[in-house]
């Protein structure tokens, strides 16, 4: 099913009628990543999303206990509005779940985070293929020994998401997504995954492999699956994100999020 209005799609998977991830879905209407914590840990991981905001662009901070948005959507439910969620403890993912009700507490802090999503609407209106969406496939996503500035606990290596395309699109993508600071903005990387820790782009850690032409380079953005590596790598107690390619999709078109 593709919806066109964000709010029915959230509904949608409110009442448990979407559970798909929702690349190409709400079109024109920005998505963005999901990090749920207890407040003893909100504040080493608000200084860490300052300090790298290539990977981790913040949209809005939810106060301790609350869960549903006011700036980036009016009536948005982080607890059940997105399609799917992971629970991590411990630094370890316990279970993938559709609906998170069940573990709110009210010490919880949620912090949305752009997405790469949003550019990829106007990378389509400028003509330039995304693979992914014509394969109908989730973006493919890996680690990288790229480090992140580390802030309180939190430390580890940034993931980085890939298109591919030939040369000089990727001279024309560059341009389009150095408009979206707030969603990753331009690429970190073009070319030999190899110079950044990927061993082999068939295989991506997150989402799904996209066929890659013989004429074509990957070009690399950082990605808002970041923080769940780190979270990963820092072991809070207790920690909730959005599942990779399962976002939330908000009230804000994606021209918002661009500067001319």
């Amino acid at each position: 099913t593709a919806f066109t209005s964000p709010s029915e799609l959230r509904r949608a998977c409110r009442d448990g009628r979407f559970s798909n991830q929702t690349s190409g879905q709400a079109p024109g209407y920005s998505q963005a990543n999901l990090v749920i914590l207890p407040k003893k840990y909100a504040f080493d991981f608000l200084l860490f999303c300052q300090r790298n905001p290539k990977s981790c662009p913040l949209l809005e901070v939810l106060e301790p206990g609350v869960h549903v948005t006011a700036q980036v959507a009016k009536d948005a439910d982080i607890r059940t509005d997105l399609p799917k969620y992971r629970v991590y403890r411990d630094g370890v993912l316990t279970e993938e779940v559709t609906d998170i009700s069940s573990l709110w507490r009210e010490d919880l802090c949620t912090f949305i985070i752009g997405c790469s999503f949003s550019f990829e609407d106007a990378m389509l209106k400028s003509g330039l293929p995304v693979r992914h969406v014509q394969e109908g496939r989730n973006v493919p996503m890996y680690n990288t020994n790229i480090p992140c500035a580390s802030a309180g606990i939190f430390r580890g290596n940034m993931v980085v998401s890939m298109r591919p395309f030939l040369p000089a699109q990727a001279i024309q993508a560059v341009q389009v997504t150095a408009r979206y600071p707030r969603v990753h903005g331009s690429p970190i990387h073009i070319g030999d995954p190899t110079g950044i820790g990927i061993k082999d782009i068939s295989l991506p850690d997150y989402g799904d492999s996209v066929s890659v032409g013989e004429n074509e380079v990957p070009v690399f953005w950082a990605c808002g699956v970041t923080p769940q590596a780190v979270v990963m790598d820092s072991r809070p107690e207790f920690c909730i994100t959005h599942s990779p390619g399962y976002m939330l999709v908000l009230d804000m078109r994606n021209e918002e999020l661009s500067f001319n």
